[in-house]
């Protein structure tokens, strides 16, 4: 309300409001946020023209997979853990005929005897492993051929390495010596002196 006079007069809503609309952006809180979408940050063009590639494929097609594919492409190394050849042994075991899909690496692994036959495609290969593959009748293609063969993504089982497998994921969670915490403490280095009495052992006081 406003006084004109004697007069109380009933302004509009969007009249008191009208100041507040053609305000400027925070650009100090960050600006005006459009969309958080996650894009590689890396300079390797051929990895840049997988994206282009699986962005187009995603839009176009009405497949998840090309979705999960283009997601995947667009992430940090540490999100793109590597894969092991007994891993790819054991996940296509009955699956004849279908093309293994790794975002990441593939790497040997000495303590498979026998590699099976199978079509893998892979951002990279060790040398090992595709040596490997390649002489158990196998075939290691990139994804731009799968794209061709596959492009909903059908005939392909979609793999992925064990991303809490690094070191540092141990010591994530519960502070260690809580009760019930299984976190590994960041010692100077493994051994008898190091973090291994009070609240450790029964015989030393106590033991969590």
């Amino acid at each position: 309300f406003w006084l004109k006079g004697n007069l109380i007069a009933r302004v509009p809503h969007w009249k008191v409001l009208d100041g507040f609309d053609r305000m400027g952006i925070d650009i100090v809180a960050g600006g005006r946020v459009k969309k958080k979408e996650r894009l590689a940050k890396t300079e390797n063009p051929y990895v840049l023209l997988l994206c282009k590639l699986y962005k187009f494929l995603a839009r176009r097609t009405d497949s998840k997979f090309n979705k999960v594919i283009y997601k995947r492409l667009n992430m940090s190394g540490r999100n793109r853990p590597p894969l092991s050849l007994s891993k790819v042994a054991k996940f296509m075991d009955g699956k004849d005929g279908k093309t293994a899909v790794v975002v990441g690496t593939v790497t040997d692994d000495k303590r498979l005897f026998e590699v099976p036959k199978v079509t893998v495609c892979a951002l990279r290969f060790t040398e090992a492993a595709r040596a490997r593959i390649l002489k158990a009748g196998g075939e290691c293609i990139t994804f731009d051929k799968l794209a061709m063969r596959s492009p909903l993504g059908k005939g392909t089982v979609l793999l992925r390495g064990p991303v809490k497998s690094r070191e540092a994921e141990r010591h994530f969670g519960k502070a260690p010596g809580v009760p019930n915490s299984t976190t590994a403490p960041y010692v100077r280095s493994k051994g008898r002196k190091f973090e291994k009495a009070r609240g450790r052992r029964k015989s030393r006081g106590f033991k969590v």
